[in-house]
């Protein structure tokens, strides 16, 4: 059946993260950054924020889900850390800046010019408040049919019910949608659906792969 439709991820694949990045620009070296600020034993941050989701998913709370709001999140943040207002700030500058990653400019453009041949959408699994900073930092809504984020749907890869959504609202058959992810799991459970799943490992590959297809 033709292709009509292409679906991209977005962290690791239009947004470069420390996966394949500068390791300084991770998450572990974040935390490790903020321990000693802090004045924390090593891996201390990390212990009293996984502690804090372990809490907040106890209670049915998930900010990848939805199910938390950023101010929920913030204030279990501020009181599982110590941090003070000021302290706060600056961490989630950090913070956002690590997860917003760098622009994969040769992906996004190939993936902005996709359209209108094709209808396309992302498809994240996302975090509360990734929206509106991803849309001021890379301005996805312009570029793209529809943007699916998992915080919004309650519903996060690879459950095959959040690719399912994601067909019904470009009006596709799953058989005819291209979905592109950085790991391995998802593609698996795209596949599963029907999709044709591609797994991203750098760009010139990712795109031969898409026009193969697309050429089929």
């Amino acid at each position: 059946m033709a292709i009509r439709a292409v679906v991209f991820d977005i962290g690791g694949v239009l947004e470069i993260t420390s996966r394949g990045g500068d390791p300084m620009r991770s998450f572990p070296a974040l935390l490790a950054t903020w321990d000693a600020r802090l004045h924390l034993e090593p891996g201390e941050l990390d212990a009293r924020i996984g502690e804090m989701d372990a809490l907040l998913k106890s209670l049915g709370k998930d900010g990848e889900l939805g199910t938390c709001s950023e101010e929920e999140w913030l204030t279990e943040l501020r009181l599982a850390t110590g941090m003070n207002q000021e302290q706060l700030d600056a961490f989630l500058r950090d913070f956002w800046d690590i997860y917003l990653g760098e622009p994969n400019d040769a992906l996004i453009a190939y993936f902005a010019s996709l359209r209108p041949t094709y209808k396309t959408a992302l498809l994240s699994n996302s975090f509360v408040g990734a929206r509106a900073r991803e849309q001021e930092r890379y301005h996805f809504a312009e570029m793209t049919d529809l943007i699916v984020y998992s915080h919004e749907e309650g519903i996060a890869k690879p459950d095959g019910r959040i690719f399912e959504l994601t067909c019904e609202r470009l009006r596709v058959r799953p058989t005819e949608t291209i979905f592109v992810d950085d790991v391995e799991r998802n593609i698996a459970a795209a596949h599963e659906l029907g999709m044709r799943g591609i797994l991203f490992q750098e760009t010139a590959q990712t795109i031969a792969d898409i026009q193969a297809a697309l050429a089929e």
